[in-house]
Parts: C-alpha cells; sequence; structure tokens
C-alpha cells in the first residue's frame, strides 16, 4: 500500500508589532526629564546658596551674594550656636519632637491595626472620625486649645506640648497605617494565635515588624511636619526657656536683624534645616518603599 507524505505547511509570517511613535516618546521623556531638572534646580540652589552664604562675612554677603566665600567662616555658626540661644532652642526641640513622634507610633499604630483587624461596632464611624480630623483646619482650635491646656496645667512646658503634637498627628498617622495593616497578610497572624500568641504578643513581635517600612514612611512626614511646626507652639509655648526652633528662628531674624548680623542669622537657618536634609536622605529608600509596599503587596 503507497502512503503519500501531506504536504509540508506554508511557514506563517509573524505580523509586524507596530511601529512606536519614536518622536512622540522622544519629546515627552525629553519634557520631563527637563521639568525634573528644573525643579530639582529650583529646590537645590537655594539650599546651596543658604549654606554657602552662612559661611560669609556681612560685607561679603551684600557685596557679592553669589559668589563663593573668600574662607569659611566658622564663628558664624559658634555665634549662633551660643550667643543666639540655639543650643537651647535645637534641645527643646530634639526633646519635643521625639517624645512626640514615639507616641504618635506607638498610639497611632495600635489603633491603626485594631481598626483594620478587627470587626466590631463603631468601626467605621471611629475610624472616619480620625479621617475627619485630618481636615479639621488647626486654626479653630487654637483658642479653646489654649484654656483646656491651661487649665490642665500644661501651658509652657515640654510633656504638654508632647501631648498637643501627639494629638496634631494621631489622625494622618491612624489613616496611613491602617490602610497599610490590611496589607498584611492574614495567615501569618493566624498561625500565631494557633501557637498560643496572645494578641499583644503577636502585634508587637510579629505584625509591627512587617509594618516597619509603614512606620518609616509616616514617621518621616511626622518628623517633618512636627519639627517645623510654629503655630501650636507659639500659642502653647510662651516661655522664652522653653522655645522650640521655629520660635527661637523668628526670635533670631527679629533680633539679628536689627543688629545686622545676617550671617548668624543664615548659620541658625542653616543648623534648623540640616536635621530635616538629613532625616530625608538617610531614609528615603524607605518612604518609597513605605508609599508602594500596599500597591505592591
Amino acid at each position: 500500500m503507497k502512503t503519500t507524505d501531506a504536504p509540508a505547511p506554508a511557514p506563517v509570517k509573524e505580523r509586524p508589532a507596530p511601529a512606536r511613535p519614536a518622536k512622540e516618546g522622544t519629546t515627552l521623556n525629553v519634557f520631563s526629564h527637563g521639568m525634573l531638572v528644573l525643579w530639582a534646580v529650583m529646590v537645590v540652589l537655594p539650599l546651596v546658596w543658604a549654606v554657602m552664604t552662612s559661611f560669609k562675612d556681612d560685607a561679603s554677603i551684600f557685596r557679592s551674594p553669589w559668589s563663593l566665600p573668600d574662607k569659611l567662616h566658622f564663628d558664624n555658626w559658634s555665634r549662633a550656636w551660643t550667643e543666639a540661644n540655639m543650643s537651647d532652642y535645637f534641645l527643646n526641640t530634639v526633646l519635643v519632637v521625639g517624645g512626640s513622634l514615639i507616641g504618635t507610633l506607638v498610639l497611632g499604630s495600635m489603633a491603626a491595626y485594631v481598626l483594620a483587624r478587627f470587626d466590631f461596632p463603631g468601626n467605621r464611624f471611629v475610624y472616619y472620625l480620625f479621617v475627619g480630623g485630618m481636615s479639621f483646619p488647626i486654626m479653630l482650635a487654637l483658642v479653646p486649645l489654649f484654656y483646656v491646656v491651661n487649665n490642665m496645667g500644661l501651658l509652657n512646658t515640654i510633656h504638654g506640648l508632647i501631648l498637643v503634637y501627639i494629638a496634631y498627628s494621631l489622625p494622618f498617622t491612624v489613616f496611613f497605617l491602617t490602610a497599610f495593616f490590611r496589607t498584611l497578610p492574614t495567615s501569618i497572624a493566624e498561625a500565631a494565635f494557633v501557637d498560643g500568641a496572645s494578641h499583644t504578643r503577636t502585634f508587637f513581635q510579629i505584625m509591627l515588624p512587617m509594618a516597619k517600612p509603614g512606620l518609616i514612611s509616616v514617621g518621616i512626614f511626622n518628623f517633618l511636619g512636627q519639627w517645623n511646626q510654629y503655630m501650636l507652639p507659639t500659642v502653647l509655648n510662651t516661655d522664652p526657656d522653653k522655645r522650640v526652633l521655629t520660635q527661637g528662628l523668628v526670635q533670631l531674624a527679629v533680633s539679628q536683624g536689627y543688629k545686622g548680623d545676617w550671617s548668624g542669622l543664615f548659620a541658625g537657618l542653616v543648623m534648623a534645616m540640616l536635621p530635616v536634609l538629613a532625616a530625608y536622605v538617610i531614609f528615603q529608600r524607605q518612604v518609597v518603599q513605605g508609599l508602594t509596599a500596599g500597591a505592591l503587596k
């Protein structure tokens, strides 16, 4: 019996991929990169100029404001640190911001974990109370807040200012961390409960370390807001010995402006600016990870 081989199928020609409009993509990339470069120059140039000016003498600041200093005048920094009391303002700010930041992260993470993981009557109501607190203007609460703090005997005190900062920062912290805790896997917490771990141990030893990127991100945002806070300490902290850095900078600008000590003023300004820049440079990767963790899970 004779068999015939079937004819080989004709090769299928692959359809060429549609050509991408290279010109349009190139134009968009050039425009976006140009805007980023322009934004970087607008942000970096004032910072560099302020640092450069802090090492000049007063005559050089007005004679050649854009030139490099002829020599580094470190006495500007020492004068601002000692004579302008920047050391006291800096210490008060570290105490207030450090205490309020720790309290905000501890209380905010606990409240956010409960709102994200447990269903109970009033859960959504409490959550929306925190969300509503984000939209409440702080200026409307300054007068009643002053009387409340005064009646509690916390006016012109470091711990009183810490408590106010914590209350001011809690709404955003709870809102941010609630969304982050919802992205964490529930199987790990359930396994811990099966092994006999309590809710407290599960939170502090398992869930809280897993939320480290979110804690760092919200911690940086709260640090920036609390370090630069001016309105609350101005109303609640009128004692000259308890002034924080923002109040000290205003006082320094007034006093040094009358004295004509502009070099000392710029030195104090850079002192107040350096911790914020250092915190963002050190933790910038963790901030990005915390912001994108919810989208990647």
